[in-house]
C-alpha cells in the first residue's frame, strides 16, 4: 500500500503549490499543469491525461527541483487525489486532508 502524508505535514511549498491547483494557478513553471505519464508505475494505472504534474518551489534549487505534486481527475481543479513526491517520482505518498 502506498503511504500517506496529511497536508498539513508537507512543507510550506507544497502547501502553496496545492492551493494553486485547487484555484487554477497561475503557475511559475511552464511545465506546471502539463499531463504526467506515470511511467514509473508507481501510481495507480490511468488512462494518458488522468494525471497532470506541479512543481512544488526547492529553496534554494536553481531548477525546478525533485519535489512534484502530480493529481488525478478530470478537472484539474478539482482533483480526485494527489500525490505527493520529494524525490523526483522515485517514490510517492498520497495526500490526506
Amino acid at each position: 500500500a502506498m503511504p500517506a502524508v496529511a497536508l498539513a505535514d508537507l512543507p510550506p511549498e507544497a502547501r502553496q503549490t496545492e492551493a494553486l491547483i485547487r484555484q487554477g494557478g497561475p503557475f511559475k513553471y511552464a511545465k506546471d499543469g502539463s499531463v504526467f505519464r506515470n511511467r514509473e508505475r508507481l501510481l495507480p494505472i490511468e488512462g494518458r491525461g488522468y494525471y497532470r504534474e506541479y512543481t512544488v518551489k526547492t529553496p534554494g534549487a536553481r531548477d525546478r527541483g525533485a519535489r512534484h505534486i502530480v493529481c488525478g481527475g478530470s478537472q484539474p481543479t478539482r482533483p480526485e487525489r494527489c500525490y505527493y513526491t520529494a524525490d523526483h517520482y522515485a517514490s510517492f505518498a498520497r495526500i490526506v486532508q
